[in-house]
């Protein structure tokens, strides 16, 4: 808890004027019109609105001192971090020669009456392959490769798989070009006799090879249904893919495969087959973050002393890696400078620099004399006269580029052939700067740890101090029987943007490998020797709540059963839900008892009749038994699948 700050003086306006009054009825008791209207008071009122702002200054003093202890030890506030989010861009239609997109194409979401447009800008150039259908090719699970491209030329039936499928029996099709992140549509004459698949889940899995072996495919769209009908397969194809050979055969391949069914699927009972198939490249995609890009930004000349400060035309900066990129104008030509945290392992020949980056304070080296009264350089001094210019930063981010789904949707930059973009996923990232108030609250933790992690707590904070863009991260004692001795369980949830509605999926709940490979490494440099450090997501237990309520008399019930399905997912939300909509608490049971409470609290409901329980697996959306009453265990979190709310009408 910090010390409270105390009021060297808590007088206030009024009270001037209050002890200004009694001094004169003693001093001047001849003066009797104390009203407002009297000059002498306008006079008394005026001193003592200057004697209040004395006193506001003064009260200040121990923040001052405050902020000066806290840059003493070298405490700064956090930059903003910029909403990240991959971009697919369609084309108008398929098109002969590449289509670019280069860098720092804007794109935006749409601009309302109350929100203004928020901008994206891609990291990266995007190169639009235009491809077609060059061979086709099929494989028995452990047979070679069979070439069908002649008889799919002759408008034969083609089977995809053996005539009983098999798991990892493959279809391929060699594209006449390598196409990395573009997105690729095939059009399939595709047939099924007999009893097929389930057309929304169907046991296939798309895959492209890449410099890494085979990787999957997002599979934005399959008109076939599983390859039951005719149609279009809209496929992402990964960074990466190249031509290659495959049964002889050069080209950019694709490989559509069987896989094992899930738990009560069906399967296929005779292949598909294929009469007609042609390929086209309709789109790509780049990722974008929600910074503004400032280049070739002049900073001014080298003074040629140590310890020069510049200061750049926009702050705060974004904390990208680097966050800047320096240059200096020298007889090599340019050359550029490396962003350090602190000078303490700089040596003199050493082109290093500091940045604030939420003042936009760019520092060199300075020169420090040692007590036998040499100086040593901190880091490289710029030649005198040498032009400085910041080559490339970034400006802006925050909470506000955390977009949903589907929300960036507007061409800022004009691109021949490209008709719409769209994000396919929720940006997130996004992280406002840190103020001084939450810089005050985090000091006290850093000088405890001292970068070094020892009780739970420490992990907790430095894995939060590695990853400021998650939304919850705590710590738990590893069990020895699951962790092995002396282990720290570190429970990470990300950062996740409900979709229109206010619907979370899944997915958007397990945190991406690089964000816990970050974790770990930076916990494995702080953690004391013999401790071992689990990082990964907490264990989702899916709740379906069943309930049955009434509504008042001429109140609409489809209203009512909306806002009951929306009260739900509020409440049973691992980010937003809880008592104090803070997150469900770790470990926190469910019982129907609260949701009774819930229920009753939404407009338009008279009585709550019936609510029970069903425990839910999110991923293959089984559920358990009615019950009143959900266990979690301690690394475990609520979350909402697929609720029923039954509404009788009030004239019912």
């Amino acid at each position: 808890m910090a010390l409270p700050s105390p009021h060297l003086d808590d007088r206030r306006f009024q009270q001037f004027v209050d002890d200004a009054k009694r001094y004169i009825q003693q001093r001047a008791p001849e003066w009797t019109d104390h009203n407002v209207s009297d000059p002498g008071v306008t006079l008394v009122e005026t001193v003592a609105h200057m004697a209040d702002q004395v006193v506001y200054r003064l009260n200040r003093v121990p923040e001052k001192n405050h902020l000066a202890f806290l840059d003493l030890v070298g405490i700064t506030l956090f930059p903003p971090a910029a909403a990240r989010t991959d971009v697919t861009f369609r084309l108008s239609a398929p098109q002969e020669e590449t289509v670019r997109l280069p860098e720092g194409t804007e794109v935006a979401t749409q601009r309302t009456e109350s929100e203004e447009a928020v901008v994206f800008a891609t990291e990266r150039d995007l190169a639009v392959v235009p491809c077609a259908l060059g061979h086709l090719v099929t494989q028995r699970q452990g047979a070679s490769f069979s070439d069908r491209t002649t008889d799919l030329a002759e408008e034969k039936d083609v089977l995809c798989f053996a005539e009983s499928p098999r798991p990892g029996d493959a279809m391929l099709f060699g594209l006449t070009a390598a196409v990395p992140h573009c997105v690729v549509a095939l059009e399939l004459d595709s047939r099924v006799d007999g009893v097929g698949v389930d057309p929304r889940q169907p046991p296939l899995v798309w895959e492209a090879w890449t410099e890494d072996g085979w990787q999957e495919c997002e599979v934005d769209e399959d008109g076939t249904g599983g390859l039951n009908r005719p149609g279009d397969v809209v496929l992402h194809v990964p960074g990466g893919h190249v031509v290659s050979r495959s049964g002889g055969q050069p080209g950019g391949w694709l490989r559509c495969r069987v896989t094992e069914p899930l738990a009560n699927q069906p399967f296929y009972t005779t292949s598909p087959t294929v009469r007609s198939a042609a390929a086209c490249t309709v789109g790509g995609t780049v990722p974008a973050v929600h910074a503004d890009t400032v280049t070739d930004e002049a900073l001014g000349e080298s003074t040629g002393l140590p310890g020069q400060q510049l200061r750049l035309a926009h702050a705060p900066v974004v904390g990208d890696t680097p966050p800047l990129l320096l240059q200096t104008a020298e007889q090599e030509g340019w050359q550029d400078w490396h962003v350090v945290p602190h000078f303490a392992a700089s040596g003199p020949e050493d082109r290093h620099i500091t940045v604030d980056a939420t003042t936009g304070e760019v520092a060199f080296g300075p020169s420090v004399r040692e007590p036998d009264g040499t100086l040593r350089q901190y880091g490289a001094v710029a030649p005198k006269g040498a032009v400085i210019r910041a080559r490339r930063y970034r400006i802006g981010g925050g909470r506000a580029g955390n977009v949903a789904r589907g929300a960036v949707r507007v061409l800022r930059t004009s691109v021949p052939y490209v008709s719409e973009v769209v994000n396919r996923e929720a940006a997130r990232g996004g992280v406002d700067g840190e103020t001084v108030q939450e810089a005050k609250v985090r000091a006290p933790i850093t000088l405890r740890a001292q970068e070094r992690a020892v009780t739970l707590r420490d992990y907790e904070e430095l894995a939060r101090r590695a990853a400021p863009e998650t939304a919850r991260i705590t710590c738990l004692e590893g069990k020895e029987n699951e962790h092995g001795a002396y282990a720290v369980r570190v429970l990470v949830v990300p950062q996740a943007v409900p979709d229109p509605g206010g619907r979370l999926r899944f997915e958007q709940l397990v945190p991406g490998d690089a964000l816990l490979q970050r974790i770990t490494r930076h916990l494995d440099e702080r953690r004391l020797i013999g401790t071992r450090i689990a990082v990964g997501p907490p264990y989702y237990q899916g709740v379906t709540v069943v309930a049955t309520v009434h509504a008042f008399r001429g109140v609409d019930t489809d209203r009512v059963r909306r806002e009951a399905h929306d009260a739900l997912y509020r409440h049973l939300d691992p980010l937003t839900g809880g008592a104090d909509a803070k997150g469900w608490p770790f470990g926190r049971p469910v019982q129907a008892g609260e949701v009774f409470a819930v229920l009753q609290r939404v407009p338009g409901v008279e009585l709550v009749d019936e609510v029970t329980l069903h425990p839910a697996d999110p991923l293959t959306g089984k559920r358990g038994e009615a019950t009143d009453r959900i266990d979690l265990r301690e690394p475990a979190l609520v979350f909402s699948y697929d609720h029923r709310v039954r509404v009788i009408g009030g004239n019912a």
